[in-house]
């Protein structure tokens, strides 16, 4: 007696093609298959569900849209829509950031200011930005995030995929090679620069 074959979901290989070649309802197939992985992703870091679910549709308009750019040589079609998943997140963790600092900020103002902003708070932040510049790119992405997005430990490993034990890693060289450069160089004499990154 011939088995009866079992209707299964096309391989990921024939799926990646007709995403590639603009099939409309390859896009349907791969949020149906991957949507939930993607959400997933997004939940993990960002407290929001809604900023979650935008971050996910997000992530298909920009691949749709990017389709040509989809190397299957270079990973899966899942491998691919995570990676541009990982950027709307911090995408929407950098917004979220800005937002929470211009409302933190405005919330301590006494008054409204007539004039620009304290220029050691400037200087203070264009020697960091220098300074970071220098480091190696690992470090400094590590740094970046930390400082300018006020993303945490975790959050940094959730967004960018390397392991919390190395995205400390990375953090700790950093501020090491920045507290030395400070020291020697006299670039920031006095209390660290507001905002920068302790161990969290």
């Amino acid at each position: 007696m011939t088995a009866v074959r079992q209707r299964s979901e096309p391989p990921e290989d024939d799926l990646a093609d007709r995403f590639r070649a603009g099939d409309e309802s390859a896009l349907r197939e791969a949020y149906d298959r991957f949507g939930r992985a993607v959400l997933h992703l997004a939940t993990s870091t960002l407290a929001n569900r809604s900023d979650a679910e935008d971050a996910t549709q997000a992530t298909f308009v920009a691949a749709w849209l990017g389709r040509d750019t989809f190397d299957p040589s270079r990973g899966s079609l899942l491998g691919w829509l995570l990676g541009i998943g990982r950027r709307k997140v911090v995408d929407r963790l950098r917004a979220t950031a800005r937002e929470n600092r211009v409302a933190e900020t405005v919330r301590q103002l006494p008054e409204p200011v007539t004039g620009g902003p304290d220029p050691e708070t400037v200087v203070d932040r264009l020697v960091v930005a220098d300074e970071l510049a220098r480091l190696p790119q690992d470090q400094r992405r590590m740094l970046e995030l930390a400082f300018y997005d006020d993303l945490t430990h975790q959050q940094i490993a959730a967004v960018t995929g390397v392991p919390l034990g190395t995205v400390k890693s990375h953090i700790r060289r950093g501020m090491a090679s920045l507290k030395r450069r400070w020291e020697v160089d006299g670039a920031a004499p006095g209390p660290r620069p507001a905002g920068l990154p302790g161990a969290r």
